[in-house]
């Protein structure tokens, strides 16, 4: 099993649903349930990386670590890598970042995603897909999908339907958001310029391949929980926890 770290970002604003990683989940805030799904999975230590006190508190009240970070972070990657190098992490250490609007993640995923890295030296990010289905998921643009090559690295991702099913096309796949890095990748993105395809699609994980570094991934073919990104999403999650 690989020893790894888990770091959570978890900033207070949001547009669609301000306060977030406090909202009430079954009688604790969302971001401690994400946590204790992180520590589950075998990750040592479970860190909270925020810009916000009311969130230190109550993740500190639960048990768990919190490191206050800048609040002009452009990503939740930047934010991690402030956390790693508070935490004093070596730059051969494996970090996960388990996002804080997923309360239902599988711990058994967050594992695996740091494994996959740890059996990938040439990699410096690992992350997951799931097979699509569903062919109004294949067609939004709200479902990143994912291409990969033979070896199980990262070729694209886009918010397109992609691979265009033209004739024998592959199993197509939805990019799932949870990234493992080795902290010595994570000192190097922040100085990274951002891609013209990133700023195209919206998705940071483009300004990783754009510079040339390598994406393993892992494919999970169980169903993904669903995150929490509006207080309906919430009322979702409620349900499924009870």
């Amino acid at each position: 099993m690989a020893r790894f770290a888990a770091i959570v970002p978890a900033r207070y604003a949001s547009t669609r649903f301000p306060g977030k990683p406090l909202a009430d989940l079954g009688g604790k805030p969302m971001v401690v349930r994400v946590c204790e799904r992180a520590r589950d999975s075998g990750a040592d230590p479970v860190c909270v990386a925020t810009d916000d006190q009311r969130i230190a508190q109550a993740v500190r009240q639960h048990g768990f670590e919190a490191r206050m970070t800048r609040a002009e972070h452009a990503s939740g990657t930047e934010r991690i890598a402030e956390a790693a190098a508070q935490l004093g992490l070596a730059d051969e250490a494996i970090v996960v970042n388990v996002q804080g609007d997923e309360p239902l993640i599988a711990p058994q995923l967050i594992a695996k995603v740091a494994a996959t890295l740890e059996r990938n030296p040439q990699a410096s990010v690992a992350t997951a897909c799931h097979p699509i289905h569903d062919a109004a998921e294949f067609a939004s643009p709200n479902v990143v999908k994912a291409v990969l090559n033979a070896k199980g690295e990262a070729l694209y991702f886009s918010r397109a339907a992609i691979p265009h099913p033209r004739s024998g096309a592959p199993q197509a796949l939805r990019h799932v958001g949870i990234y493992a890095y080795r902290v010595g990748f994570l000192k190097c993105y922040a100085l990274l310029a951002p891609s013209p395809l990133e700023v195209a699609e919206q998705l940071e994980q483009l300004r990783v391949l754009w510079h040339g570094y390598c994406i393993a991934t892992v494919i999970e073919e169980g169903a993904i929980p669903p995150g929490v990104d509006t207080p309906a999403d919430l009322q979702a999650v409620l349900k499924l926890l009870r």
